[in-house]
């Protein structure tokens, strides 16, 4: 008997019990568990038991009216919970994505907002038969492991894969809208910046490339070290600068490759275009070997590379 506790503790156990021990530790309560789950009271009841037979310890306290956590309970949780959602999510888009194309982008929240959503609707005209689901995160993701297909990332040579296809590079510009310049004083000379708020990245100088995106590097490159404005106003997203820039908050220094658009269209002026800073951070592609040689992934990165070109001429890189 010991020799069949001692194997019943040692081996992985069966996730089926997990269900209902989540249920018991979000209510605390099995009969409001069994509900949920549309069991008996017993049978969430017997569920819980099995369960903490083959752990070996118990994950309740059971009281006559309330039942609580132990901290063996709550360290489980912690890891079951998100576990099971991920697994659910995955199951919803699996059934979602039966028999579907589907191309599975993972990219960070400016470039997606600023850059690859805006132009996706010429993709979806061109092939309406394939579904995108783009997943916006700063952090890189496991193309070998994960469900993903492609990332776009945003990066030096040197830190970038050797895989990665690059595809354009960047310079940075000040940028403010028109009604914003007819309002303030003469933008005519960097000089002439201590009259208006600077808009920059707050986080820009926590690593060595990223300070490239400050407003220090851009005033050393004009010979204006130390030059103060009006004040400043900081923001840890590229698309929050162009937001402000909009709506005439201040004067930005903006990443030509996600603001080209709104320089084409006017809603942003480049006040000083012949400072133009290049920075050595460039916009990549890798995809996933396991996607590599689908029809879909093959379709969806002809149209980016398009795209990249289009960019490319846009902001006049060669």
């Amino acid at each position: 008997m010991q020799h069949l506790h001692t194997s019943l503790r040692t081996r992985n156990i069966g996730v089926g019990h997990l269900r209902a021990f989540l249920a018991v530790a979000r209510h605390l309560n099995f009969r409001a568990a069994a509900e949920e789950l549309a069991l008996t009271q017993s049978a969430v009841s017997r569920q819980i038991q099995a369960l903490e037979g083959e752990i070996g310890v118990a994950l309740f306290l059971r009281h006559t009216r309330a039942v609580e956590l132990t901290s063996a309970g709550t360290q489980l949780l912690r890891a079951a919970e998100p576990s099971v959602e991920r697994i659910d999510t995955a199951v919803r888009l699996v059934r979602q994505s039966a028999g579907r194309k589907l191309v599975s982008i993972s990219t960070w929240a400016s470039f997606a907002s600023m850059w690859l959503i805006p132009r996706l609707e010429s993709f979806q005209a061109q092939h309406p038969d394939i579904d995108i689901r783009i997943d916006a995160t700063d952090v890189s993701v496991d193309l070998e492991t994960s469900d993903v297909d492609l990332a776009l990332r945003y990066a030096t040579p040197t830190t970038i894969s050797a895989q990665a296809e690059r595809l354009f590079g960047e310079q940075l510009t000040p940028v403010a809208s028109p009604w914003l310049l007819k309002a303030g004083g003469p933008l005519k000379k960097p000089k002439d910046l201590t009259q208006f708020t600077l808009i920059e990245a707050g986080d820009a100088y926590r690593s060595q490339h990223m300070e490239w995106l400050t407003w220090q590097r851009w005033l050393e490159a004009q010979g204006l070290k130390g030059l103060e404005p009006r004040r400043w106003l900081y923001f840890n997203y590229a698309h929050q600068i162009a937001q402000a820039a909009l709506t005439g908050q201040g004067v930005a220094l903006t990443r030509m490759p996600l603001i080209a658009d709104s320089l084409a269209n006017g809603s942003l002026v480049e006040v000083l275009p012949g400072t133009r800073l290049e920075s050595p951070l460039a916009y990549w592609l890798l995809v996933g070997p396991r996607s590599a040689e689908r029809p879909e992934i093959k379709a969806f990165c002809a149209w980016l590379r398009a795209q990249a070109q289009t960019t490319r001429e846009t902001i006049g890189e060669i």
